[in-house]
């Protein structure tokens, strides 16, 4: 499932690559993807030019000029792939969107995701994204200070549950959360409550790193970019390793339950 890292990717490729251009068509394969009927997606993308790409947590953004914005979420995972003039659109694809210089971009759900538009003076109004957290990656915005707020707020919830909550962090799931609360020493039952000042600095430091770093080799391994390449990213710490000596202490990582996810730890660095 992309989480922050593989969308902030997706979104900056997407960027560098559609600004400028402008839709002359869009095939919809599968409507339910939409949130408006066909017709009226249509309509509201109709000569609208790309004006800029960006990303919060799980969700791109495609500013449209001059009235929309294009909303893309991937869901359980899939693709978005740019194609030049002359490239074949996949024969799997739900939906593309066609420019008047002959390139595309088409999207494909592996399970579920969404492609939606709005009214881009309506955009607050659009339920799935005008509640979105906190930005983990933006300096100005995820402070010790906003962190520490937020965790106060929480006190009664596990610690895991309040970095999974997209309503708090836009952009952590249960991919990267592993290795950000091992690297923290946490275990994802923690209450809130519980953890301590220096605890805390840690894990603020934990989602920075983690989150940069994956960022920075390109996302998942298994997860593809604009141009159907894979990230590079595929060294865990205990995530997805039951079995294996933890990298710190050698004892086996464990594979728990943790509410309706599945966790691994270390028993001996996260107690």
């Amino acid at each position: 499932m992309p989480e922050l890292p593989e969308v902030t990717n997706l979104a900056r490729q997407m960027d560098r690559e559609l600004r400028g251009r402008r839709i002359a068509d869009v095939e919809i394969v599968q409507p339910k993807c939409l949130n408006v009927p066909p017709e009226e997606f249509k309509r509201l993308l109709a000569s609208t030019v790309v004006n800029g790409v960006t990303s919060r947590g799980k969700w791109i953004f495609m500013d449209l000029e001059p009235r929309a914005t294009l909303l893309l979420n991937l869901g359980m995972g899939g693709e978005v792939l740019f194609h030049r003039n002359g490239d074949p659109l996949p024969g799997n694809h739900q939906s593309a969107i066609l420019f008047d210089d002959g390139s595309a971009f088409s999207q494909h759900f592996w399970w579920f995701g969404y492609v939606h538009v709005v009214k881009t003076a309506e955009l607050a109004s659009h339920a799935m994204t005008a509640a979105l957290g906190l930005d983990p990656l933006d300096d100005g915005e995820f402070t010790r200070g906003t962190f520490e707020k937020l965790l106060e707020q929480k006190k009664r919830s596990t610690i895991k549950t309040v970095l999974m909550d997209q309503k708090n962090i836009a952009g952590i799931g249960n991919v990267y959360v592993q290795d950000i609360l091992f690297t923290a020493g946490l275990h994802p039952l923690r209450k809130t409550a519980d953890v301590t000042v220096s605890e805390r600095a840690a894990l603020y430091g934990a989602i920075r790193s983690q989150l940069r770093n994956a960022l920075e080799l390109g996302g998942l391994a298994y997860e593809k970019d604009l141009y159907n390449r894979p990230g590079r990213f595929k060294d865990f710490l205990v995530g997805y390793r039951e079995g294996k000596p933890c990298p710190v202490c050698g004892t086996p990582i464990q594979k728990i339950r943790t509410g309706s996810t599945a966790s691994f730890i270390c028993p001996h660095c996260q107690e």
